[in-house]
């Protein structure tokens, strides 16, 4: 199989966003609000897909299998595991939370950001299971593992401009929870 130092590198570049979002949720005794921990756990369940996905073609490559079975095995095993893992992330308390304590507008627009993501992230693994484009199945799939990286990476981003600011010595919360007078 050709692009294994790629999907290699995927790989590795997916689990530093997966430390990064294991170390965020570390930092100060953890994640505070739904937010910090619906994103936390977006950055880390996007991250852990494509490691899976990235390194699954390299595995089932070794056992001899090639062509359209290679890509096959290994998108129906990203789609399965992608579906799998929405489902519960969309089920969990602070991602309910979240969602309700976000203005129609910002999660009309987060929406659609992400719509342009995962459609064609999930469009390019079906049409390698339907199999239309045989040539074009190892692109079609890197392709998928990319939008995924993407996906890992403006959801860190996302996470890391969500935070709030640290309090100050001169702000009356941090005084007041020091034991200090704001006067």
């Amino acid at each position: 199989m050709q692009d294994v130092d790629l999907f290699l590198s995927l790989a590795e570049i997916a689990g530093v966003f997966v430390g990064f979002g294991a170390l965020i949720s570390v930092r100060s005794g953890g994640a505070s609000d739904a937010h910090e921990v619906a994103y936390i756990r977006a950055v880390v369940w996007i991250g852990i897909w494509v490691v899976v996905a990235a390194l699954a073609p390299v595995i089932v490559s070794r056992y001899d299998i090639t062509s359209h079975e290679l890509w096959l095995a290994c998108s129906l095993l990203a789609l399965v595991l992608f579906f799998g893992m929405l489902i519960v992330y969309s089920r969990t308390p602070e991602m309910r939370e979240d969602v309700a304590a976000t203005p129609r507008a910002t999660l009309v627009w987060a929406s659609v950001l992400e719509a342009l993501t995962v459609i064609p992230m999930v469009i390019a693994l079906i049409l390698v299971v339907l199999g239309p484009f045989p040539d074009q199945e190892p692109a079609l799939y890197l392709t998928a593992v990319g939008l995924g990286l993407w996906w890992a990476a403006v959801s860190l981003l996302e996470l890391v401009f969500s935070q709030r600011r640290p309090q100050t010595a001169s702000d009356p919360a941090a005084m007041h929870a020091s034991g200090g007078s704001s006067a």
